[in-house]
């Protein structure tokens, strides 16, 4: 498999500390964003129809995956967690047609000096200065190879320069009861909500995610912007987002609410934790008809494990 190495990984893109020491790069940056914000829409940003296909993606190589195959796209729509829809793997399919994709608006605030709504398309935007396929292993109770189409929400976060008060990010997805079905149940406190540190959230593989398979996501797949941490079971990855705040304190998740002996703020895949009612320490890929031995942070812990130096996972899981 070919990763990043760590040292390619300057500390500056992972931790903290960096929030203060690149405040003049993130000018820099923003400036440069700007000009693109202003630049006439990239054929990519007026691409509105759902499946269409997503013009001039650039794959990142420093993600590529020697030996490991691409999960077909058809178990990629047909099979998935997005309990929004149902708690069957193929409610998603069935149901998530009804999802209006336009308009759609993401809020960002709290400790923040630039708040600011963005637009999904301003989003797709921000892309235009960031490699932008990562063919990546994800895990939720089985595991997938998928080559996303995105950006590392460091862009984004860069964008709004959080304060000295913003030690996590918190996501809330939609919870519309007349376009999910799966918001009508108590399965969950609507609404879905998720969270990160905020060195988590800069890392370059935590990405903000329009597609995937060179196309727009698919309704069920958390249409239209969706966050994916690789490193993490899949439930971190919180789909169809509205809303993203910088906050002071670790905010409690729709699982943790929900079951928080089960599910922890963390959820890195880790196989020497099991969960309460499972072993982690075998996984099945989809497609596959055997199990294979989980790999610590899914196999990123050159790239993620300096995030969590000194801590004991057992206790944060």
């Amino acid at each position: 498999m070919l990763i990043r190495r760590a040292s390619d990984i300057v500390p500056s893109e992972v931790t903290p500390e960096s929030l203060f020491r690149a405040r003049r790069t993130w000018l820099g940056r923003a400036a440069l964003l700007g000009v693109a914000a202003a630049a006439p829409a990239l054929p990519l940003a007026s691409v509105m129809a759902q499946g269409a296909r997503l013009a001039g993606v650039k794959p990142n190589p420093h993600y590529a995956l020697a030996g490991e195959k691409t999960n077909p796209v058809t178990e990629f729509r047909s099979y998935c967690n997005f309990y929004e829809f149902g708690s069957s793997k193929s409610d998603p399919a069935q149901y998530a047609g009804t999802l209006k994709l336009r308009p759609w608006t993401v809020a960002v605030e709290g400790a923040v000096l630039k708040p600011r709504t963005f637009d999904v398309d301003e989003l797709m935007r921000l892309a235009a200065l960031e490699e932008r396929v990562y063919r990546l292993r994800c895990v939720e109770g089985w595991s997938m190879v998928i080559p996303w189409v995105g950006f590392p929400l460091s862009a984004l976060i860069q964008q709004v320069q959080p304060t000295g008060q913003a030690k996590y990010v918190e996501f809330t997805t939609l919870a519309d009861r007349a376009q999910m079905p799966g918001v009508r149940s108590g399965i969950l406190d609507w609404p879905y909500t998720e969270g990160l540190r905020l060195d988590e959230a800069m890392h370059p593989l935590a990405l903000l995610t329009f597609g995937a398979y060179g196309e727009m996501l698919a309704p069920q797949n958390g249409a239209p912007v969706r966050m994916v941490l690789p490193w993490k079971y899949g439930f971190k990855s919180a789909k169809s987002i509205v809303r993203i705040r910088f906050v002071e304190h670790e905010p409690r998740s729709a699982w943790m609410k929900a079951n928080p002996t089960e599910y922890g703020f963390y959820a890195n895949v880790n196989p020497n934790v099991d969960h309460p009612r499972w072993s982690q320490a075998s996984e099945r890929r989809l497609g596959e008809f055997g199990k294979r031995k989980t790999l610590l942070f899914n196999g990123y812990g050159e790239q993620v494990a300096s995030l969590y130096a000194g801590m004991d996972l057992q206790k944060f899981y």
